[in-house]
């Protein structure tokens, strides 16, 4: 299984951990996706090799915060 750190930018309550956690959960491939909002950080378990990191920020960002690679 494969795993990807991203740094989440914006949250500020748990309201926006849950809206990122969902986001994360949502894309195809995503078997776990742990958030942390102390930290602002995201470790997501993928259960499929060929999830992009893209995607992941793509589906962190239209919840409208921002994300990258750690």
């Amino acid at each position: 299984m494969k795993t990807v750190r991203l740094n989440i930018g914006g949250m500020m309550c748990d309201a926006c951990k849950g809206h990122v956690t969902r986001a994360l959960l949502g894309v195809a491939g995503v078997a776990n996706a742990q958030v942390k909002l102390e930290e602002g950080t995201a470790i997501v378990e993928l259960d499929h090799e060929d999830v992009s990191a893209e995607a992941l920020i793509e589906a962190v960002v239209e919840e409208g915060y921002t994300a990258s690679v750690l």
